[in-house]
């Protein structure tokens, strides 16, 4: 096994989740494997599509197969049936990624559309997140860069019933405080500074919102999602997804 690539154990969890295998109507992707390894060493590196080894097969081939996929959702579901979440707790973080200028310009669509936008850092996207009590991820969202992390945290926890949702300042807000306590859970999240009253929260839960900062570590660890070169959000989110997937894998 080559560097970068999956091990035996690892594509045997994902046969079954991908499309094209045995059993399924069309022709059958004997070359899944092949196609996973591609997109990892893509993934991995951050190099650009054409510099994909020949080995892995035709460059343009792979990039547009992992668009179609990326476009169909067939990441995103595959994450989501790999997952087995605790919902003990629901950790809330986000995190900047910088575009790079090869991400700009999809056609027929504008940069609020494609999840690009002007943060402090630059030309960027924002990758918002949500883990369990274990520190896995349980769903994934974009928003161009300078949105505030609060307006997708309803979103990220909706339908998910937890004991305790935990974010930092970002996410003090009577909006969202409602919502979580209607649902039963309790919020340990820190109030703002400007809040005229200063309301209690678990500081002893609080600590361990340094496990949703873990994975969102795990996740940069790979060059296309540290930086996006993708022009749109759904191939960019498959890219965030597929490197859940295998994080989740571990």
């Amino acid at each position: 096994m080559r560097r970068f690539e999956l091990t035996d154990e690892q594509f045997r969890r994902l046969a079954p989740l991908l499309p094209g295998k045995e059993g399924d109507t069309g022709f059958t992707a004997r070359d899944n494997r092949l196609f996973l390894d591609a997109v990892l060493w893509i993934a991995r590196t951050g190099a650009p599509w054409r510099d994909l080894p020949k080995r892995f097969g035709n460059w343009n081939t792979n990039h547009k197969r992992f668009y179609r996929w990326a476009r169909k959702g067939t990441w995103k579901r595959v994450f989501a049936e790999l997952q087995d979440p605790d919902l003990e707790w629901l950790l809330l973080d986000s995190t900047v990624v910088r575009a790079h200028q090869h991400a700009a310009g999809a056609e027929g669509s504008s940069a609020q559309a494609e999840a690009l936008g002007r943060s402090r850092g630059g030309f960027s996207t924002k990758i918002h997140v949500v883990v369990d009590a274990l520190g896995n991820p349980v769903r994934i969202l974009l928003s161009p860069g300078q949105a505030a992390d609060i307006t997708y945290a309803s979103t990220l926890i909706d339908g998910l019933n937890a004991d305790i949702v935990i974010g930092d300042r970002g996410y003090d807000g009577d909006a969202l405080l409602k919502k979580i306590k209607e649902a039963g859970a309790a919020a340990a999240i820190p109030p703002k500074a400007n809040r005229i009253n200063q309301r209690e929260y678990d500081k002893h839960v609080y600590k361990v919102r340094n496990l949703v900062e873990r994975f969102i570590n795990q996740l940069k660890q790979l060059r296309r999602v540290a930086t996006r070169y993708e022009k749109t959000a759904a191939s960019f989110l498959g890219m965030v997804h597929m490197a859940a997937a295998m994080i989740l894998m571990k």
